[in-house]
């Protein structure tokens, strides 16, 4: 609707109209008389565009132009610049690489098309080829409404660059190469083709899928979507296998099918009812299960971001690098179970895998329970000592039994097994001798009470028990039991 604004109305032709209800804006069906490729444009596409320019407008000057207001697609000028850019200038070449194209006149700036998905290129009276995407009927509106550039020419030819689906991007430069997008195109493959030895190199230093690859234009420009899906059939090459992994041999004759399939494109101007039986891009459009070529299965995958045919037959995943990717992905599977394996046995890598707050949380609570068991079996001592001073002496051999077996046991707690058997059945058997003995004892008695005294105070400052409690049992200690009597 902009487009047709912008054109003062003694330029407007008229429009052809039909009763409603008839599909002529439909886009035509295939046929003999219509000329028709792929469904975006890739190289052959943009080099017969390229073709019917050089064939019909070279030499000719632009008496008119007008440039739709479409920011989108009219990049970085004004429509008002373009226009006075272009009218008065002659038109001396149609140059092109990879998917872009640009119009040489006889001085700059030059206008530039990248084509996207949808762009084409009309002129009237001149069968160009036609892709669906792009597709207008001949008895439709003159220019179309889908034009972004049209051109008047001093013979009176009518030129129109058309995108239906504004993906397309129209410049006006001074040097078209110097710049992106142009200037960042890796060799055009049908005017500029690789060696053997360079496609090989190139090759080998590259990991990824070759599919991906061959769509990369800073890699090789021109080739889409159906061409790498053909060449690569045509070699017997799966679109997933690596790059870097495909032989000598076989970088040769993938080389060889891209030469062959661009040029056998590019010779029948794109018409893809011209194109060789065997190609599969005859079967691309088909449903899954339905597309067959040469009596072959074809399926389809998504590789390099876009949906791939191909033949599982014919086309293997062979690469080394493809199969090592594969092995390495399995092994980190099973070091991750057998890592998982370890943690729910050892505390110690759980921990340390753990957040820095979970893991001093863990620590934390492991030194409180260390610290309750430790103060516990302080407690549980300290007890057992009160519990032996507490029992009463029914004589003076069970005195010096428990005084030597409470000696021996609080040495033995200190010293942690350091008294022999032997120097505790000599001191049992102190129970035996004279009275000097009863002495010695009362001796053991005072030191004992001494010690008693020292830790009376300090679980006295523990408040659990008090000096006359622990006095108590003193007393009742010294007291000579009856058979000493």
């Amino acid at each position: 609707k902009t487009f047709v604004k912008s054109f003062p109305s003694s330029t407007l032709l008229p429009c052809v109209t039909k009763p409603l209800g008839d599909k002529a804006r439909e886009p035509p069906s295939v046929s003999s008389e219509t000329q028709l490729s792929s469904k975006m444009p890739e190289l052959p596409e943009v080099e017969a565009a390229r073709r019917a320019i050089e064939d019909n407008c070279i030499g000719k000057k632009i008496v008119k132009a007008i440039i739709a207001d479409d920011p989108k697609v009219i990049d970085g000028v004004s429509p008002v610049d373009f226009k006075a850019s272009l009218e008065g200038k002659t038109i001396v070449a149609a140059n092109r690489k990879g998917k872009n194209m640009w119009i040489e006149l006889d001085s700059p700036p030059f206008p530039t098309f990248q084509f996207g998905m949808a762009g084409a290129i009309y002129i009237k009276g001149v069968a160009v080829t036609k892709y669906k995407r792009s597709a207008v009927k001949d008895d439709d509106e003159w220019p179309s409404k889908y034009s972004k550039v049209f051109l008047e020419l001093d013979d009176g030819l009518e030129l129109s660059f058309t995108d239906k689906r504004r993906f397309a991007r129209v410049r006006s430069l001074e040097d078209p190469v110097s710049v992106p997008p142009i200037s960042e195109l890796g060799p055009d493959a049908l005017l500029e083709p690789m060696t053997v030895d360079e496609f090989y190199k190139a090759l080998s230093k590259k990991k990824i899928g070759i599919k991906a690859l061959l769509l990369d234009q800073s890699f090789i420009s021109g080739i889409g979507n159906w061409i790498a899906d053909d060449v690569l059939y045509q070699a017997r090459i799966h679109p997933m296998q690596s790059a870097s992994s495909i032989s000598k041999e076989d970088c040769a004759t993938l080389l060889k099918c891209i030469n062959e399939v661009i040029k056998k494109a590019v010779e029948v101007g794109a018409d893809s009812s011209q194109y060789p039986t065997n190609w599969i891009f005859h079967s691309r459009e088909k449903k899954p299960g339905k597309a067959f070529v040469d009596g072959k299965k074809i399926e389809f995958i998504t590789a390099g971001g876009r949906t791939s045919a191909f033949v599982p037959e014919l086309q293997k995943n062979t690469g080394a690098e493809s199969a090592k990717a594969a092995g390495k992905r399995q092994q980190v599977k099973v070091q991750k179970i057998k890592h998982n394996d370890s943690d729910s046995q050892d505390e110690e890598p759980e921990i340390e895998e753990t957040a820095a707050g979970k893991s001093k949380v863990k620590q934390r609570g492991t030194n409180t329970k260390r610290a309750s068991t430790n103060k516990k079996s302080k407690e549980s001592y300290s007890d057992d000592e009160n519990d032996s001073d507490e029992a009463p002496k029914k004589s003076g051999k069970a005195k010096q039994n428990k005084s030597s077996k409470g000696k021996g046991g609080d040495q033995k707690n200190k010293t942690r097994g350091t008294k022999t058997a032997a120097k505790r059945k000599l001191e049992e058997s102190d129970d035996e001798e004279d009275t000097d003995d009863n002495d010695a004892s009362g001796d053991d008695d005072d030191s004992e009470q001494d010690k008693d005294q020292k830790l009376s105070s300090k679980t006295q400052s523990k408040g659990k028990k008090t000096t006359k409690q622990m006095a108590e049992p003193r007393q009742t200690r010294n007291k000579p039991s009856k058979k000493q009597k």
